[in-house]
């Protein structure tokens, strides 16, 4: 009887699981049965669903032109071997096959391959003999990237040597070809009439090549300005993220130097996009051409004739003095600091070279250009008051050298110690900030202030710090640090810290200017790109002027200085009177002279002068800066400097 009961609950079991997996196989056919007859269609036109891929290629940057509209940069148009892989193939074999009928085609530079690419190369087209050098004790234990990273280890000079003048060739092609971008790769830049012709001609053998009309900028006035305007060229490899993150792609041809790469984004303009349509097949149904607008034009604050007749008088000033081998101006407008000429000049093998870079990367000892600096630091430190007197005679000092001025000058106040250019007074307001008594020889406990101090004012001047000019970089010159007394008094004349002729410019300016130190800039508007040749179009954006900074002191000590440097080029005794004498402007300025090592145990110097014009009202301002001269009774910073301003006032 308990078995029966035990069978019959058993079977009930069964039962119910039987009913149980009737039931959820029923579910799955008719969920089968849904997606295979009414979802059916939807999913099979899913999986045969075209794919896109997306090329895009640069347009013509923008123009660079100057103040008064003349073309000073523009594109001119050339042609470009390129090659797309729409299909995604990544074989290697195949794209060397490619690359081997191009080179029987163009002929291509092969600068740019390296010794990992000839190894690559290598195993790739030897592979036999580069799996060789593994054992088979190595085959077995290592996975596939050891075993390459082995390879290539074990590759040998000798072997590297054998790969031939012609397979370079190859390797160059197939190394642009591999460049992982989104874009159409530049194989080759610059295509002659002949290899356009056998390219086009054999296009149908030629997979993913084409011939694209790209540009290059052409420099309508050869080598002036050229350092300035900087370069355009694929990204370089250490900003790659860095491009990346803002849209770019590895190909794209961008500013990599000066003013290319400070307006980057100006200049670039929108990308031509090219949509290539590719069904489950592999085969192109469609290709989309999305045209892209050219870079915006750069209308710069540089007057053309101006940098010409700069660049011309250095010349002929440095070809008559047999003693200086290089030169540096820069001019201004003090109020705007827009840059309206900008020049260096050295000379190498006997010939002189363009160096306009050394404007803003080239810091030297500056001399006595820099005293207005010390001089303001002195009142506002409350060291000395405008009229104070020294008596300008030798100074000796324990453990340096006698310190004097070219001549002993006797009493003197501020404005005397600037016309005539006294270092004396000049140490007497260093020692002071370094609470130094001189009568008695005792002080200077606290180097560290001192120092601090006078670097705090001449920094509010420009001096020391950047000018914030509109390039990716500048120099700021050498701090010499904390050092002796001696130091800082010569500190006070020029002869410690370094500058660049730059700073010299906004440090002058920023007197000129009443004490506002302002931006110098090169950019003055940016325009819409014009149809019509030699025309910019609309204006879409200004340069505003930028006040850095007020110099924190009385505008009365300001003035005080100002009439100190119209004294220097007006005065009976001034330093840069004789030179400037007739002058119809009504100049104001300093002159410099920095004692500098000559290499050999003997001195050169450093030539400088700053100055603006008119003196009520200031339009322009200079800074000229003749370094290594082996005469310090050369003139030719002051030649330099009255030449400019004359045909300034003259061109105006």
């Amino acid at each position: 009887m308990i078995e029966k009961k035990g069978n019959k609950l058993l079977y009930s079991r069964l039962r119910i699981l039987f009913i149980i997996a009737i039931l959820l196989f029923s579910i799955l056919i008719i969920r089968l049965g849904k997606l295979q007859i009414v979802q059916g269609e939807e999913f099979r036109a899913e999986s045969q669903k075209n794919t896109k891929t997306v090329y895009s290629w640069n347009t013509p940057r923008g123009k660079i032109y100057d103040r008064n509209g003349n073309v000073l940069v523009e594109n001119e148009p050339i042609y470009t071997l390129t090659y797309t892989n729409p299909s995604n193939d990544d074989s290697q074999q195949e794209k060397l096959d490619l690359a081997k009928t191009l080179a029987g085609i163009i002929t291509m530079t092969t600068e740019k391959v390296t010794e990992r690419d000839k190894k690559d190369y290598l195993i790739l087209k030897r592979k036999q003999e580069a799996y060789a050098k593994l054992t088979n004790e190595e085959q077995k234990n290592l996975d596939d990237n050891e075993e390459y990273q082995l390879i290539l280890e074990r590759i040998t000079n000798q072997e590297l040597a054998s790969i031939s003048t012609d397979e370079m060739e190859v390797l160059a092609i197939k190394r642009e070809m591999d460049v992982d971008s989104s874009s159409a790769n530049r194989i080759k830049s610059g295509l002659t009439v002949e290899e356009i012709a056998i390219v086009n001609e054999r296009l149908e053998e030629l997979p993913g090549v084409e011939v694209k009309i790209d540009s290059e900028r052409n420099y309508v006035y050869g080598d002036t300005l050229r350092q300035l305007f900087g370069n355009v060229g694929q990204i370089p490899e250490e900003e790659a993220e860095s491009y990346k993150s803002e849209g770019y792609i590895l190909s794209d041809m961008v500013g990599t130097s000066f003013l290319e790469q400070q307006y980057e984004e100006v200049l670039s303009g929108t990308k031509e996009k090219q949509t290539y349509v590719e069904d489950i097949t592999g085969a192109i149904s469609d290709v989309k051409l999305t045209p892209g607008e050219p870079g915006k034009d750069l209308l710069l604050t540089i007057d053309l004739p101006l940098q010409q007749e700069v660049e011309k008088i250095i010349e002929e000033e440095l070809k008559k003095d047999e003693g200086a081998t290089s030169a540096y101006v820069v001019m201004s407008n003090p109020t705007t600091g827009e840059i309206l000429a900008i020049a260096g000049k050295k000379e190498v093998d006997n010939q002189l070279s363009n160096e306009l870079y050394g404007a803003f990367y080239n810091a030297y000892a500056m001399g006595s250009a820099v005293k207005g600096a010390t001089v303001l630091t002195g009142y506002e430190t409350g060291v000395i008051s405008p009229g104070d007197t020294f008596i300008d005679s030798p100074i000796k000092i324990s453990g340096t050298p006698v310190k004097k001025s070219y001549v002993n000058m006797g009493t003197i106040n501020d404005l005397t110690a600037l016309e005539r250019s006294s270092n004396v007074y000049m140490f007497h307001i260093a020692m002071k900030i370094g609470d130094y008594d001189y009568a008695r020889k005792l002080g200077f406990k606290d180097p560290e202030k001192a120092y601090e101090m006078m670097r705090k004012y001449f920094g509010q001047f420009g001096l020391g710090v950047k000018t914030e000019i509109d390039l990716p970089d500048e120099a700021t010159g050498y701090n010499g640090g904390v050092q002796k007394l001696g130091n800082l008094m010569d500190f006070s004349i020029g002869q410690f810290d370094t500058y660049t002729p730059l700073q010299l410019l906004q440090y002058v300016s920023t007197i000129a200017n009443d004490g506002e130190r302002v931006q110098p800039h090169f950019m003055k508007e940016v325009r819409e790109p014009s149809n019509e040749d030699g025309k910019s179009g609309e204006v879409i954006e200004e340069f505003q002027t930028n006040v850095l900074n007020t110099v924190d002191m009385d505008l009365s000590y300001i003035e005080r200085v100002q009439n100190g440097f119209h004294l220097v080029m007006n005065g009976n005794q001034g330093t840069a009177t004789s030179t400037f004498k007739g002058a119809t402007y009504d100049p104001a300025g300093k002159t410099g002279t920095a004692q500098v090592s000559d290499g050999s145990g003997g001195y050169n110097y450093n030539l400088t002068l700053v100055g603006y014009a008119p003196y009520d009202n200031p339009e322009v301002a200079i800074s000229v800066v003749v370094p290594n001269v082996e005469k310090d009774s050369s003139g030719i910073n002051k030649s330099i400097g009255r030449k400019i301003l004359d045909y300034y006032f003259q061109n105006k």
